[in-house]
């Protein structure tokens, strides 16, 4: 048990960030993501004399999309909905230019908001690939998709999220 454990620690830990990142932009809260790493993080302790493979990164962020799925589906089915995050976002006030980090934060907000408005599917691979930095073959792991439905839906992401930017943009501007 002790050598289980040390492996696991060993190769899974390193990438608990990623799914900690994941899991926060599937569910929209911290706190949610929480809860869907821990139950994935045991779920992947407990099943990782079964890995087989290269990298445990796509594997274990498989389990994370696995997670928040059958989460999601037990809320859908129950017919609840989780209450909107009421986080804070902090402006950072050490800077030497406080209106240019007061700047960097909306822009910062907007785009954390036109990402958490993308449908799932591109919303996740989008982040799988831009902020987690994984290569498409690691994607496509990761979701079960065929690496031209990740590098489709890649595309189609980022054309979403530039449009709905630019659209954004042009509302704001008098």
């Amino acid at each position: 048990m002790d050598d289980h454990r040390q492996r696991f620690e060993a190769l899974a830990l390193p990438h608990l960030d990623a799914a900690y990142n994941l899991a926060r932009w599937l569910t929209r809260s911290p706190v949610e993501a929480d809860d869907v790493v821990q139950d994935a993080m045991l779920r992947a302790f407990r099943a990782f004399d079964g890995f087989r493979g290269d990298s445990v990164r796509p594997w274990l962020l498989a389990i994370v999309r696995n997670c928040w799925r059958t989460r999601a589906a037990d809320v859908r089915r129950r017919g609840h909905t989780a209450l909107p995050s009421d986080e804070e976002w902090p402006i950072a006030c050490d800077g030497p230019d406080p209106e240019a980090e007061a700047a960097r934060a909306s822009d910062r907000r907007r785009l954390d908001a036109v990402i958490a408005a993308l449908p799932e599917d591109f919303r996740e691979v989008l982040i799988l690939r831009e902020m987690e930095d994984m290569s498409y073959r690691e994607i496509a792991e990761t979701t079960g998709a065929p690496i031209g439905t990740v590098m489709s839906r890649l595309a189609r992401a980022r054309a979403m999220l530039k449009d709905q930017w630019l659209a954004e943009a042009r509302d704001v501007v008098p």
